[in-house]
C-alpha cells in the first residue's frame, strides 16, 4: 500500500472545489445509464460491431450534449488548473 499511496490519493493535489468531481463516478454512471435505456430496445445487436458503433454514436452524442458543461467547482479555479498545463 505505501509503494502506491502517492497514486491513491493525487486528488488531493487539485484545489478543493473540484476533488468531488475528480473521485466521483457520476458522470460516468449517467453515461452508461444512457446506453442501457437506448440500447434495451433494441434487445440484440446483429453483430459485434453494430454494438461498437451504437455505443460509439452515443458515447459522442453525450459529449456533444455536455461539451459547454463546467463541472462543478471547475469554474472556480479555471486559472489555477490553467497553471498546472503551462
Amino acid at each position: 500500500l505505501k509503494d502506491i499511496e502517492p497514486d491513491l490519493l493525487v486528488f488531493y493535489n487539485y484545489p478543493k472545489q473540484i476533488r468531488a468531481s475528480i473521485y466521483s463516478t457520476n458522470m460516468i454512471e449517467t453515461l452508461n445509464n444512457v446506453i442501457k435505456r437506448k440500447a434495451k430496445p433494441k434487445a440484440e445487436f446483429p453483430t459485434e460491431q453494430s454494438l461498437d458503433a451504437f455505443i460509439g454514436i452515443q458515447a459522442m452524442s453525450y459529449n456533444d450534449h455536455y461539451f459547454n458543461r463546467i463541472h462543478k467547482g471547475f469554474g472556480q479555479v479555471q486559472d489555477t488548473l490553467e497553471s498546472y498545463f503551462d
